[in-house]
């Protein structure tokens, strides 16, 4: 009987001792989860961004290519 009560006070202890350790780490994955939740957020607004620059940088490649054109036709009507 004693050793029964040994063994379940020495696997409370355990466990006790583990559960202690598991929230004293708590405080720092929640600061971690918060952290990566920035970091999401920072992400997702470059990604926006890239979005608007690729959009701006096909818009200035298709007005380049039409002032392209219209320069092959300026140098087709001086007989170039």
């Amino acid at each position: 009987m004693w050793v029964w009560i040994a063994v379940v006070a020495i696997a409370l202890i355990v466990l006790v001792s583990a559960a202690a350790r598991l929230l004293g780490r708590l405080p720092d994955l929640r600061r971690a989860a918060v952290r990566l939740q920035r970091r999401q957020e920072e992400a997702m607004k470059l990604q926006a961004a890239g979005e608007l620059l690729e959009r701006t940088v096909l818009t200035l490649q298709q007005r380049a290519e039409l002032a392209q054109d219209a320069v092959t036709q300026i140098k087709a009507n001086l007989g170039r």
